[in-house]
């Protein structure tokens, strides 16, 4: 018997179903898409049961690709996308066809509604729930109460995303502590719900689940269910945790001061620390980490990816045309005319806030921009700058991070934006550090979910082996030059981000 593990890592897009041994290597994946609808504005909102469907799908065509005996598989665990509010009754039923997902931003009088009785400092810094108060759990919950108060009234659970697979899985409804450190009710130091920020609610404490660790094992799979995904109804399940942590440990960040950033629709930089990292004006958001006595800090840009796609489908069609044409890759067309632009891209700087700004900007209302532009810039200086303004942006979230705690001196990029040379040594040039990329790439939530349930089920004995199983592809070196010309930008860039937050301040509102 070849032992196995089957790891699902929930994302906001669809779920991704990887095989693993039990050395870490990754075998074989499918991906089974789902859909985000908007009925209004700031809802954002998925059917639970399409994530279930989504892993029953991918699940068994990937053991039919693989030709898996199911009994090789002995446990299973699962990365899942933050902020989830499943409401379920006493029956274990969904009272809600969908659900607002972590991004949906409704809960804002919610919010409003309970900072009027809780110090929202205070509640940070116990939390460090560090993104738009809005987001997180808690006040969804009482948005349920405040607008749909008769389904309200028949919750007794609200559940995360992961919970609700592992729920289907196996009967039982629990979370974990790194999901449950963004529930907005949760003591990061303590470890477990404050009662306070719960009386605060005015929500029944009973309402959130029972926390157990992330290497838990819950129980096995129901049979019923073993036989309609196709796995043996003894594998084990484990807790597992939310993404931003899981991916902290497959990313190498989960021992003190290592460090990670993940590039894609959102990108944020992430260090890995036995303390969380709180700061009243930047606003880490903090998870607790999947690793017991650790934490997962993070800083982001919440439209990076997204502000580089709209600059390709606006300003690159031809290239799109190209590239469809020559059956090319559309990102290695553009990263070869923005190579033809210089270092700086002929002092023309671009700011990648197009779908508003995070804490740690002097205002969220801050819009993207090109400063500088004028009759000498070609489209390469604008694909060039649309990707040096990204790291430019992460540049002041690294900055932060450092006044807070030592990171270690070279920093590891995972996600699709770590596939391009190009933005690799701008990157290495403007962190003024050492860039390396590993074999991991896109699979860093997927293999956390993997070494959490090897761990879990006794298969690992810790977590160092996660070092075992990165074979680093790349080390990229920051340029001396180009690190002393990024440096006379940067000041400008953060002098140009404080005019655009001012100058967002009053276009937001202005009615015309």
């Amino acid at each position: 018997m070849s032992k196995k593990i089957i790891a699902w890592d929930l994302g906001t897009g669809g779920n991704k179903t990887s095989l693993y041994d039990i050395q870490g290597n990754c075998l074989d994946e499918t991906y089974e898409s789902y859909k985000t609808t908007y009925p209004h504005h700031g809802w954002h909102e998925q059917k639970p049961n399409d994530w279930w469907q989504a892993v029953v799908t991918s699940t068994k065509r990937l053991l039919n690709k693989a030709s898996v005996d199911k009994n090789d598989i002995v446990a299973c665990g699962i990365s899942g996308h933050s902020l989830g509010v499943v409401p379920l009754n006493k029956e274990g039923e969904l009272l809600r066809e969908k659900t607002p997902i972590w991004s949906d931003g409704r809960a804002v009088k919610q919010a409003e509604k309970f900072f009027e009785r809780y110090d929202e400092k205070e509640w940070y810094n116990i939390t460090g729930n560090g993104f738009g108060p809005q987001l997180y759990s808690v006040f969804k919950i009482m948005w349920y109460k405040d607008n749909e108060y008769e389904m309200y009234k028949k919750i007794d659970k609200i559940i995360g995303t992961k919970d609700y697979i592992n729920y289907k899985l196996t009967g039982k409804i629990v979370t974990d502590q790194s999901y449950a450190s963004g529930s907005g009710v949760y003591n990061l130091k303590e470890g477990a719900y404050e009662d306070g920020l719960i009386e605060a609610s005015e929500l029944p404490s009973s309402i959130f689940p029972e926390i157990v660790p992330s290497t838990e094992v819950i129980g096995t799979i129901k049979k019923e269910i073993a036989e309609k995904i196709g796995l043996n109804p003894t594998t084990k399940v484990v807790a597992g945790g939310v993404d931003n942590s899981c991916m902290a440990l497959g990313a190498l960040a989960y021992k003190e001061g290592r460090i990670y950033n993940s590039l894609g629709s959102s990108s944020w930089i992430a260090v890995s620390s036995s303390e969380p990292l709180l700061e009243d004006n930047s606003r880490p958001y903090v998870f607790d980490h999947v690793v017991p006595g650790m934490f997962a800090s993070a800083l982001a840009i919440a439209s990076a990816g997204t502000s580089f796609e709209w600059v390709k489908n606006n300003m690159a069609k031809d290239l799109i045309n190209r590239a469809e044409k020559e059956s090319k890759d559309i990102y290695d067309l553009i990263n070869e005319e923005a190579s033809s632009s210089p270092v700086g891209a002929n002092k023309l700087l671009f700011n990648p806030s197009l779908g508003g700004g995070m804490p740690m900007d002097k205002s969220t209302n801050i819009r993207g921009a090109f400063i500088g532009l004028d009759l000498k810039h070609t489209r390469a200086d604008i694909l060039r700058s649309s990707m040096e303004g990204i790291a430019f942006g992460l540049r002041l979230c690294l900055d932060e991070l450092r006044k807070m705690t030592d990171i270690h001196d070279e920093i590891l990029l995972v996600g699709g934006g770590s596939k391009s040379p190009l933005w690799r040594q701008i990157y290495a040039d403007l962190y003024e550090m050492k860039i390396i990329k590993s074999n991991i790439d896109q699979q860093a939530a997927a293999l956390g979910a993997a070494a959490v349930a090897a761990v879990g089920t006794g298969l690992w004995e810790n977590f160092d082996k996660i070092d075992e199983v990165h074979d680093i592809t790349e080390e990229v070196q920051p340029i001396p030059e180009n690190i002393e010309k990024y440096n006379k930008l940067l000041k400008i860039y953060k002098k140009a981000a404080e005019y655009q937050s001012d100058l967002g301040d009053l276009l937001i509102p202005l009615k015309i």
